[in-house]
Formats: structure tokens, sequence, C-alpha cells
């Protein structure tokens, strides 16, 4: 039976030609080395993540940026809309409070035609004319304008020979209007050409240039 030798240590194999010593440095490069390998492809890895990171932060901010954009638009949309809806009540509002207050306007007229505008109720009179102008009321109709059907309503109608086309010849009630927008037409007598008169005034120029080729003997002969 063997008996092993008390305090026996193994060494490591030595190469040949190398001190024990030599081994102690070679053990700790290949150490080195073999930690070394597996950190790079950690750090290549995490690079790899945060740059996908990154794209997805890009990609939501673009998203974001996107959203945001249309809502502006849509809250300027808004913006305009109720403006212009506000514009359109206030002016409808307007248009009604004056359109109550034509036949006060028509009353005023018609004492001042008749000279009875005078005293205290003249300066009431102006006063409210003049509030009445400056929400925007104008008044339009005159005689001798062309007839418009669509800002003049005829209530009379005749026949002049001193027109050409139909011409409002009497002004029976003014019309007003706010803007574009006509709240009464004007109420008028119209009146139309003679009938005939086209034609005889062409048989007059005729006959007269007959009357100039007699007297200058006739067209040339031959």
């Amino acid at each position: 039976m063997t008996e092993e030798t008390p305090g026996f240590d193994e060494k490591p194999d030595v190469p040949s030609g190398a001190t024990p010593d030599d081994a102690a440095p070679q053990a700790a490069a290949s150490s080195t080395e073999e930690a070394a390998a597996p950190a790079g492809d950690a750090s290549a890895a995490q690079m790899a993540g945060l740059t996908a990171q990154l794209d997805q932060v890009r990609t939501a901010l673009g998203e974001r940026t996107m959203d945001l954009q249309r809502l502006q638009a849509e809250y300027q949309n808004y913006r305009r809309r109720v403006e212009r809806d506000r514009i359109a009540v206030k002016e409808i509002a307007i248009a009604n409070l004056l359109t109550e207050l034509l036949p006060v306007l028509d009353n005023i007229a018609r004492a001042r035609d008749h000279g009875e505008l005078v005293g205290g109720f003249k300066s009431v009179a102006e006063s409210l004319e003049t509030v009445a102008a400056k929400m925007g009321l104008q008044q339009f109709g005159k005689e001798g304008e062309p007839f418009d059907p669509m800002i003049h309503e005829a209530l009379m109608h005749s026949y002049a020979p001193d027109v050409t086309e139909t011409t409002c010849v009497a002004i029976l009630q003014p019309g007003y209007r706010i803007g574009e927008r006509t709240i009464r037409p004007a109420r008028v007598a119209v009146a139309e050409p003679q009938p005939g008169a086209q034609t005889g005034k062409a048989d007059s120029q005729d006959s007269a240039e007959a009357a100039d080729d007699k007297e200058s003997g006739g067209p040339d002969e031959g």
C-alpha cells in the first residue's frame, strides 16, 4: 500500500524553459482576455438597445407633433367659425330691430314732407335717424334710376315717351339696407318706353333718308 507524503502540493505544469514565476502572468492575461470579450458584446448590445429606444422616441415625438398641429388647426377653424357666427347673429339682431323701426322712419319722412317736423318732435326724430345710421342703416331709391327687381318693388306702372328702359319715375317708399343685406326694397312707380316709339323713330329716320336722296337726285344711274 502506497503512503502519501505529507505536505505534498501539486504544482501547475510549467512549459519547458519557463520558470514557475512566469506561469502567473500568463494565467492573468488569459483571464483578462476572457473577461474583455463578454464586456465588448454587452456594450454593443446596450448600444443597439439605446438606438432602438431613440428611434421609438423619435417616432412618438413625430406623432405627438402631428397631433398638436392638427389640434391647433382645428382650434383655429373653430375660432373663425365662432367669430363668423357671432357677426351673423349680431347682424340679424340689428336687422330685426331696424325692420321694426322702419314704419316710424316712414312717419318721420311724411311729417318732414308736410312741414310738421318741428320743435321737440324734430329733435327726437333726428336723434332716432342718427342712431339708425350709426347702426348701419342706409336708405336707397331715387327717381330716374333704372328699375332693378332685386332692390325695387314696382307698385305702379305706366308708359312714357321720354324713357328708353324701365325707369323708376317716383319713389313711394324708400328702400333700406344694412351693408349688403336689403331689409326692405324701395317701393316705386315705374315707366316703360311708349309702345311703338322705337318703330316710329325708325320710320322717321327712313323718311328723312329718303328725302335726302330725293333732294340729291336719287341714286347714281348706270
